[in-house]
């Protein structure tokens, strides 16, 4: 068994840092400061997110959800989704199935 836990602090706007990665799925903690830009983009692996604290919304091009604590948010792979309107700093648990970046094409 491993007990996975996120970093003390935030270090920039937009920190993650992947606590587990195995062939099935990879996990890991997700840091935005309130007002912050979220920079990511589309991923090659289905997605959830588990909100633990802070308040803002997941837009993504199916929608968009409140993202608040006790939220499960679910992104399909491919699909163009942030962070956006942060006003209080979130941390959530990111779960990429299978690992993340497993699926994407083989860099030339």
């Amino acid at each position: 068994m491993l007990v996975l836990q996120p970093a003390a602090e935030t270090t920039g706007p937009a920190d993650y840092a992947e606590v587990l990665r195995v062939p099935a799925m990879s996990v890991g903690f997700y840091r935005l400061r309130a007002g912050a830009h979220d920079p990511q983009g589309p991923h090659t692996e289905d997605e959830v997110y588990v909100v633990l604290r802070g308040r803002g919304r997941l837009q993504a091009e199916s929608g968009s959800a409140p993202a608040v604590p006790g939220a499960v948010l679910f992104v399909p792979a491919g699909e163009e989704h942030r962070f956006v309107d942060i006003e209080e700093e979130l941390e959530v648990v990111v779960l990429f199935a299978p690992a993340e970046y497993s699926l994407a094409a083989p860099a030339d």
